[in-house]
């Protein structure tokens, strides 16, 4: 069996907050603001993997009204959703991402990003595709109140 899977997200960039894409710490003026490290990136990713799997989205898994998840690394939320997989009888067979922030240049963080997700997820590296874009300084992306990501996973049957 092989199944396929749509994730987005966006958080707003605010003052005071770790820049945290992929797993990494990225230095930045400004962070992104959520419940968790607000990796928009990762959870997007998760979003994917759910969808393929037919299970909901990160909200009813990882709720932001439950305390254990504040401050928690998105990667082991990945890592938690990537279990749920393997127990559904599913492994990776690809993921393509995109990340849209007008700043910072992300490109010499992307291997790291690649890297950090292949390990949370069981794939390997050729399997994760990551790609960073600015929105030409349209919209909130492009004025920098925010980001979002994208991602679409494919699945097959273990």
């Amino acid at each position: 069996m092989f199944r396929i899977g749509f994730g987005y997200d966006v958080h707003r960039l605010v003052e005071g907050r770790q820049l945290v894409l992929g797993g990494v710490i990225i230095a930045h003026r400004v962070g992104l603001d959520g419940h968790s490290d607000a990796d928009v990136l990762i959870h997007a990713v998760i979003d994917a993997v759910l969808g393929a799997l037919g299970s909901g989205d990160i909200g009813q898994h990882f709720p932001d009204a439950d305390p254990a998840y504040r401050g928690i690394s998105s990667l082991v939320l990945l890592e938690r959703t990537a279990g749920l997989m393997r127990d559904m009888g599913f492994q990776l067979n690809n993921l393509d991402a995109t990340v849209v922030a007008q700043e910072p240049r992300l490109g010499s963080h992307i291997p790291t990003m690649r890297e950090n997700l292949g390990l949370a997820l069981g794939a390997e590296i050729d399997r994760i595709n990551i790609k960073a874009t600015t929105s030409e300084r349209l919209g909130f992306c492009g004025k920098q109140e925010g980001m979002e990501a994208f991602a679409v996973v494919s699945l097959f049957a273990a």
